[in-house]
């Protein structure tokens, strides 16, 4: 059986943000805020911080009416418009389409989590000897970040096409 091109869209979406928050609701559950627990020696760290501004914390000290803006109102629009245009645009490969909807999934499981906690949990941190060094993330985060990957992988297929 042949899923649908919105099926199929829908199901990637549901299940980034069903990963997503189903790592945070453990997180939540069994681990310590703040503390810290190697998986990997220093290399990978599990924590629970709450983050009340966006990537890295930005946003954080931004007055009330400022976040609701742009920690809220503009992400939603913009998920919105990108849901929009994927389902619009039919000539997208797939690649670029995989890739705006893990983006839409992560983008809107951490809106979620702002709408209900008024923060987002984040919990992996990736300290490769100062080689490669993250801030605190999450699920939502790396499926932004894998849809990045997807629609950098899908435009270089395009040029070669």
């Amino acid at each position: 059986m042949k899923l649908s091109r919105n099926a199929l869209i829908s199901i990637l979406i549901i299940v980034s943000i069903a990963l997503d928050q189903i790592s945070k609701v453990l997180v939540r559950l069994y681990v310590t805020p703040y503390q810290e627990t190697e998986l990997i020696g220093k290399y990978f760290i599990l924590t629970n911080v709450e983050n009340s501004g966006a990537f890295l914390g930005m946003g954080s000290d931004l007055n009330p009416t400022l976040r609701l803006i742009f920690l809220l109102l503009l992400p939603i629009a913009v998920l919105g418009y990108v849901l929009f245009h994927i389902i619009k645009n039919k000539d997208l490969d797939k690649w670029s389409l995989m890739g705006f909807c893990v983006i839409i999934g992560g983008g809107i499981a951490n809106v979620y989590d702002r709408i209900v906690y008024g923060s987002v949990t984040d919990f992996f941190h990736i300290d490769l000897g100062g080689v490669l060094k993250t801030g605190i993330f999450n699920v939502a985060d790396m499926f932004v970040m894998l849809g990045l990957g997807f629609l950098i992988l899908g435009n270089f297929k395009n040029k070669k096409a």
